[in-house]
C-alpha cells in the first residue's frame, strides 16, 4: 500500500466506520468508530509520502517497529499507544490491514478482529 485512498477503502470495510476531516485541513483524513466516534487510524501527507497513525497493543508496538524500519513511534501521538506507518511500500499490504485492523480492534474495545 502506497496511497491514502488504500488505507480508507480498507478501513470501511470494517463495520460502522465512518470517514472525517475534524482539523479544516485536508490533509488530514481519519477514520472513526460509528459507535464511540473514535479514531483508529489518521491518514496525512508530511515529507511528501502518506503517513497513517494506528493505535496499538503496547506489547506488539516495539516488535512493529523493529519489523519495520517504516514503523515509527506515533507523530503528534502518545508514542506507548500509537504506532505512525509510512505507505512507502516496504511493508506487505498484508501487515498494514492488521496493523489497521488491530488499532479498530483496540478502540471499539474487541480482542482479535482481523479482516483481510
Amino acid at each position: 500500500m502506497k496511497e491514502r485512498q488504500e488505507i480508507l477503502d480498507y478501513g470501511m470495510t470494517l463495520p460502522d466506520v465512518y470517514m472525517d476531516a475534524p482539523f479544516h485541513d485536508d490533509n488530514w483524513i481519519l477514520l472513526r468508530c460509528l459507535k464511540n466516534k473514535k479514531a483508529f487510524a489518521w491518514t496525512y501527507e508530511r515529507d511528501g509520502q502518506i503517513w497513517v497513525n494506528v493505535k496499538v497493543d503496547p506489547e506488539w508496538r516495539d516488535f512493529w517497529r523493529a519489523a519495520y524500519p517504516s514503523v515509527l513511534p506515533g507523530y503528534h501521538q502518545n508514542k506507548e499507544h500509537w504506532n505512525s506507518i509510512i505507505l512507502d511500500g516496504t511493508i506487505p499490504d498484508e501487515e498494514i490491514r492488521r496493523m489497521v485492523a488491530e488499532s479498530y480492534d483496540l478502540v471499539i474495545g474487541k480482542k482479535s478482529h482481523t479482516k483481510k
